[in-house]
């Protein structure tokens, strides 16, 4: 079995995407996304800090994030993604 390895720059960019659309499920907290990936804390926390340079808005009301807009990222090619973007991360 061939072991893939992906960029920094990939898994960045998807990990984003990903915390995104956990965020539209309601798993909008750093303790729900560590919970649901298993990240560590400092990494759900620089993700969540991060997602705007994706023009993505997130509004974050006492640590508690919504989305406000996709920005330049289609909801629709997460949708049809999103497994993949879960075994690129090794995220369940």
């Amino acid at each position: 079995m061939k072991i893939m390895s992906h960029s920094k720059t990939k898994t960045s960019f998807y990990r984003r995407i990903y915390v995104t659309w956990l965020i539209t499920r309601g798993i909008n907290t750093v303790p729900k996304i560590i919970a649901a990936t298993g990240m560590p804390r400092r990494t759900a926390q620089d993700t969540l800090e991060a997602i705007h340079e994706l023009a993505i808005e997130l509004e974050n009301t006492n640590g508690s994030y919504q989305l406000i807009n996709w920005g330049a990222v289609s909801p629709q090619w997460v949708e049809t993604n999103i497994n993949q973007l879960k075994e690129v991360l090794a995220y369940p």
